[in-house]
């Protein structure tokens, strides 16, 4: 391999484990769901009302 290749692929590989290396901190740092978050009771009431009625697309 020529000098430049080695280069580009050790770049190529810093920026890959560089971003995986740093979304596995940014997510131990800042999860997207928290265990104290309680659900929004109007959303769960809308989602089992609309599972009540029958699927619009779907012939009966």
């Amino acid at each position: 391999m020529t000098p430049v290749a080695v280069v580009m692929m050790i770049v190529a590989m810093a920026l890959v484990w560089g971003g995986l290396i740093a979304s596995i901190l940014f997510l131990r740092s800042q999860p997207e769901v928290s265990d104290h978050e309680l659900p929004d009771p109007d959303v769960d009431r809308g989602d089992q009302d609309r599972l009540s009625r029958p699927h619009p697309d779907r012939d009966l």
